[in-house]
């Protein structure tokens, strides 16, 4: 064999072509279905993909009866172009950032809903973001904490806000949101009418409680085990709906309940002594592709 068959062939712009509608074709499920956001018949894609299988030299995929499914050789090849498109995508992104002055996208991920409070303060955060980099184009967005962390450590995010009690490597955090937590009961729970200092630990051991649905901290974790956990809700929301119902009491930021605190459809439950700080934090990648932008937002934050 000579020394030039053992060379790797250069990459064309065709190929990356083909590789494009053959990316297209496997995440639609099919010729027919990938027509659409190709913009080009499936006459037309049957003989793209019948020219990538011949340069390669490769059976990619079968179409049948059965429907459309990929070869072995197909799911690898699928596999290595979604790895080089992202490449291509990164070297973009990375280009751009060299650019004195900031464009592209900012991503931010929320897991929560935020109160007024928050709105408020992140409205502020952006405004400054837009007086000093207007041509970037603002994300904002809400996912679970996993996929935001998986995005953040992916470069797919620039900063996330979520709570911090379980840190994952290759991230940092700072705590940009804090307020207290407070057990609470809808004005159908027996506890409602209890006043606070009939209430001990052993009595409130015996009502169905909320789990935050997260790993809190160790004050927090002091705070549930006095609890019968069963229930779980993660967002704030959801978790005052399981209160509403008069059938669990749980932990609840004083913000999310104060109108209905004031109109007497919820109480706190010993408050002086039930309660913990929630501590919403701001976590990025500890070495991000652009560092530039997450500078800028990390300065935002410090004014506001």
């Amino acid at each position: 064999m000579s020394r030039t068959n053992l060379l790797p062939k250069p990459v064309t712009e065709y190929d990356l072509r083909l590789l494009r509608i053959y990316k297209a074709v496997v995440e639609n499920g099919g010729f027919s279905a990938a027509e659409a956001e190709l913009g080009i018949t499936r006459s037309t894609i049957s003989v793209h993909m019948g020219s990538l299988e011949s340069r390669m030299k490769l059976k990619l995929c079968v179409r049948g009866r059965g429907g459309f499914t990929l070869t072995e050789a197909g799911q690898t090849v699928y596999h290595a172009c979604s790895e080089l498109f992202e490449s291509l995508n990164d070297f973009s992104l990375l280009v751009r950032s060299l650019n004195s002055e900031l464009s592209g996208e900012l991503v931010i991920l929320c897991a929560d809903q935020l109160d007024l409070a928050k709105q408020k303060r992140l409205a502020n955060v952006i405004r400054q973001i837009h007086q000093h980099a207007p041509k970037l184009n603002l994300v904002l967005d809400g996912d679970s904490i996993q996929n935001i962390e998986k995005s953040l450590l992916k470069d797919k995010a620039h900063v996330g806000l979520f709570p911090n009690y379980k840190q994952v490597d290759g991230l940092e955090y700072s705590g940009v949101f804090s307020e207290p937590m407070y057990l609470c009961c809808a004005k159908e729970h027996p506890l409602f009418e209890i006043e606070d200092k009939q209430i001990d630990e052993q009595r409130l051991a015996t009502y169905s409680a909320i789990h935050p649905g997260l790993d809190v901290d160790q004050a927090g974790r002091t705070q549930l085990h006095k609890l019968k956990l069963e229930a779980r809700a993660y967002q704030f929301d959801t978790r005052k709906a399981l209160i509403l119902s008069g059938v669990y009491i749980g932990y609840l930021p004083l913000s999310h309940v104060e109108q209905e605190v004031a109109q007497g459809e919820i109480r706190l439950i010993c408050a002086q002594s039930c309660h913990y700080d929630f501590t919403l934090s701001m976590a990025n990648k500890k070495t991000p592709r652009e560092q530039a932008k997450i500078a800028l937002i990390k300065d935002a934050f410090t004014h506001f």
